[in-house]
């Protein structure tokens, strides 16, 4: 898989996770009790990246070899550019 289809297949994991921001915060506060999350932006902020790093591994993983240190870098920067948006459309 090139660099690009990666990055594409990143930023669409992305894209997905930031629409599900909304709901999360909702839920979140909804469920107050159940959850004892202090800060329902940054719980929700962990579950985004957590959800892009993941899948990005999940990707790499796919492949026909095992995703070396070099490539693990590669998706970790790919997810890393994306958080000042990521931050703008949760902390916003």
């Amino acid at each position: 898989m090139s660099e690009d289809q990666l990055e594409s297949l990143i930023t669409q994991v992305i894209n997905g996770a930031i629409s599900t921001i909304p709901a999360y915060l909702d839920e979140i506060k909804e469920n107050k009790e159940v959850f004892k999350v202090e800060n329902p932006q940054e719980f929700v902020y962990g579950i985004v990246m957590g959800m892009a790093l993941g899948m990005g591994g999940a990707v790499l993983s796919t492949q026909k070899e095992m995703p070396t240190e070099e490539d693990q870098i590669k998706v970790r920067d790919i997810v890393y550019k994306h958080i000042p948006e990521i931050r703008e459309r949760i902390f916003n």
